[in-house]
């Protein structure tokens, strides 16, 4: 496998070096993120057929949420921690691995806690992908270190995309056992990750020679702010996803409840809010790259506010309309907040992206859990009203440091 590019990249603030950009790798890191999270998104886009087939509430729903989302949320951390440290060769596929029997273990049980159990293991072996790739991700952008988390990232919102037209023309059809046809795409995922950990395999030891060397160095602010700046970094997280996780997980029963549309109809709907996302994943890295991470957060995540206050009181053409244009505003940000924490902690880019990526996951799964129980209690529509609130809290990006202008 041929992986080097002749784009060179400019080394960026942390970089440690300049090296070639290699778009094979970071293409290929794409693509398996995109089979990895088309995987994921199944989960909620089949949510309505599993409340009918194992007659849940809308709680046991967001518990399947909850359950996916804090098992690769906790795990996450600590693998990119663990690998900060020891790169592993083989972690992607072997990763993969636990997606696969994961898959197959859900398309075949009729139990409910056996079911809860298979998304575990589907939310362990996404633990292991995210840390482990974005770190090779950063490696490969040569130093373009938002673009390639960008390319890395988009992967995975087309995946989140085609998940739930994918579950609306093959599994709604066909039923549970049809989950199992997914399981060709995360064979095809560990044919690729194998080659891509051949060649990060002899660039392992200077890679970890250049983040022992950057975890030494200071960082370009004082430890207090370093913490601060994580906090609201984390809070931001936080509205974003928790947010997402209320169109998500229960966009198909919103726009079944208020406009009595039927579930492919809703699927599709729900397919083009997941594109809008990963349109706005393509802009933010780049942009961030050119004109600060700072002002991509201020403008994607307080910038979504009015989108998402008018939504629950729009008709049905302007709810699909708010909807897309609250997910290409709002998902700008990721990107710019993964990388904005990579240089503001040097040398910590496993632990930063698991935490960041381990935090968005717990937070969409405790959103999904609370957003369903609070459907439970009052109506799926009430509790879109009140998650509408919930991008004002980008107002704290105002207290972070301008690090990108003190590295300048």
């Amino acid at each position: 496998m041929t992986v080097e590019s002749r784009s060179v990249g400019t080394g960026g603030a942390g970089s440690g070096a300049v090296v070639a950009t290699s778009f094979v790798v970071l293409t290929a890191l794409s693509f398996s993120h995109l089979l990895n999270d088309l995987v994921s998104s199944l989960l909620p886009a089949i949510y309505p057929m599993l409340k009918e087939s194992f007659a849940l509430n809308f709680s046991e729903v967001g518990l399947i949420t909850l359950v996916y989302q804090l098992t690769a949320s906790l795990l996450q951390p600590v693998v990119g921690l663990y690998t900060d440290r020891r790169p592993q060769t083989y972690a992607l596929p072997l990763g993969m691995t636990c997606t696969l029997a994961g898959l197959v273990i859900f398309a075949m049980t009729r139990d409910f806690a056996v079911l809860l159990a298979a998304t575990a293991l589907i939310g362990v072996g996404s633990a292991v992908f995210h840390p482990e790739s974005s770190r090779v991700a950063r490696y490969a952008g040569g130093g373009r270190h938002g673009l390639a988390q960008s390319l890395f990232q988009v992967g995975g919102n087309f995946g989140q995309a085609l998940g739930p037209l994918l579950a609306a023309f093959i599994v709604l059809p066909r039923g549970q056992g049809s989950v199992a046809w997914f399981s060709i795409a995360t064979l095809l995922a560990i044919v690729i990750l194998l080659p891509v950990g051949r060649w990060y395999a002899p660039r392992r030891a200077a890679r970890a020679a250049q983040a022992a060397s950057l975890r030494a160095a200071r960082s370009p602010v004082s430890r207090r702010r370093v913490a601060g700046a994580v906090a609201i970094l984390l809070a931001l997280i936080f509205s974003k996803y928790f947010y997402l996780a209320s169109l998500t997980s229960y966009f198909t029963f919103y726009l079944i409840d208020r406009f009595g549309l039927s579930m492919h109809s809703a699927e599709l709907h729900l397919f083009l809010f997941m594109a809008a996302v990963a349109a706005g994943t393509i802009v933010g890295g780049p942009v961030g790259d050119r004109f600060g991470r700072k002002n991509v957060i201020w403008i994607s995540i307080l910038g979504a506010l009015p989108f998402s206050l008018a939504l629950p009181y729009a008709d049905l053409l302007w709810t699909s309309v708010l909807s897309m244009i609250v997910g290409l505003v709002i998902s700008s940000a990721f990107s710019a907040i993964v990388v904005y924490a990579q240089e503001l902690m040097p040398g910590r880019v496993g632990m930063v992206s698991g935490l960041f990526f381990g935090f968005a996951f717990g937070m969409g799964g405790i959103g999904a859990a609370a957003v369903g129980a609070l459907a439970d209690l009052t109506s799926v529509q009430f509790a879109y009203r009140v998650c509408a609130f919930l991008p004002a809290i980008g107002l704290l990006t105002g207290f972070l440091p301008n690090i990108e202008r003190r590295r300048g």
